[in-house]
């Protein structure tokens, strides 16, 4: 059973639920080390001066925040350590919202929160039951690792779900980000409707086992193999260039597709294609004929121009002859 990362309790009003929180999600992303090329040499990072090209021990160094004119204020642990928000065991909520009133964008990482022991579970039970009725979420601060985070609470398949989220001056703004910005163009009803039909065409019941890292499973496959002396067979063949239409042509084909999909979801991996390592591409035997041919024929030329030059030798002694007599 997996332990938990931060141990509180939940503050609303005069009322304080203790809790744990626990890790809801995790990072199957797989992860390589580095070695040199030709080797089973490991690479290891290294914090090196850059000026004397020295290594650094770690207890000599300090943090610089860059102020953007090439000057840094240089900031240490302790005066970092004076300035951190104090330790709290506290997720004090201060305000309930309904949920649709936040945008997805401001969500960070998921949490769950469980009740601490069995007398926490009552008082537990009633917020959970009574955010679920009120259909609202709570609004919190967070203080972990020495970091203070904003938090969203909310009902979940009979838990609490803490989500950490981001501050308002941390979502960016797509006017500042984005070159340009599409402008709001008018549709025909019948391209909306054709576009509509698309969308309810592939729409489908929520189920997240329906979709797969296909991705990481081929890599997975890709290191299998290789650890059975196999490599990847690659395809020679290019991918055909995708055919331009019109966008309510495309529209509709892609409503025409849509009715003979097998089902929702992306789960199909494939398999990957390997041969053994050791196996060489045939070389083409033609070409091996081809170049001996012409290597036997180059010696046969060169052999038959030395007699050429005894030949021409002979000529010009019989002429020499005829005139002295």
């Amino acid at each position: 059973m997996a332990r938990a990362i931060w141990s509180g309790s939940i503050g609303f009003g005069l009322v304080n639920v203790p809790v744990g929180l626990y890790s809801a999600t995790e990072d199957k992303t797989v992860h390589f080390n580095q070695f040199e090329k030709g080797t089973d040499d490991r690479v290891r990072n290294k914090r090196v001066n850059e000026d004397t090209g020295k290594e650094v021990k770690y207890s000599d160094i300090v943090k610089g925040y860059d102020l953007g004119d090439g000057r840094h204020v240089i900031v240490t642990p302790d005066e970092l350590e004076e300035v951190e928000p104090g330790r709290s065991s506290t997720i004090e909520i201060t305000d309930f919202v309904e949920a649709a009133e936040i945008d997805p964008v401001h969500y960070r990482r998921s949490y769950y929160l469980a009740p601490a022991s069995d007398d926490a579970a009552r008082p537990y039970g009633l917020l959970l039951q009574a955010m679920e009725k009120a259909g609202r979420i709570g609004i919190a601060t967070l203080v972990m690792r020495n970091k203070q985070y904003l938090a969203a609470i909310r009902p979940h398949d009979r838990v609490l779900v803490l989500e950490t989220m981001y501050f308002g001056d941390e979502v960016r703004d797509p006017a500042d980000e984005l070159p340009s910005i599409p402008r709001k163009a008018k549709f025909s009803d019948k391209d909306l409707k054709t576009a509509i039909g698309l969308i309810e065409a592939h729409t489908t019941e929520w189920k997240p086992e329906n979709y797969a890292d296909t991705y990481r499973d081929r890599v997975l496959q890709l290191v299998k193999a290789k650890a059975k002396g196999r490599e990847v067979g690659t395809d020679d063949d290019a991918e055909p260039e995708a055919e331009v239409l019109d966008l309510m042509e495309a529209l509709r084909r892609s409503v025409d597709a849509a009715k003979s999909r097998k089902g929702a979801g992306n789960t199909e991996t494939g398999k990957l294609k390997t041969r053994k390592a050791e196996d060489e591409k045939p070389k083409k035997k033609t070409a091996t004929k081809k170049t001996a041919a012409k290597k036997t024929a180059a010696k046969e030329t060169a052999a038959k121009k030395p007699a050429a030059k005894k030949t021409a030798a002979k000529k010009g002694t019989k002429r020499s002859a005829r005139k002295a007599s």
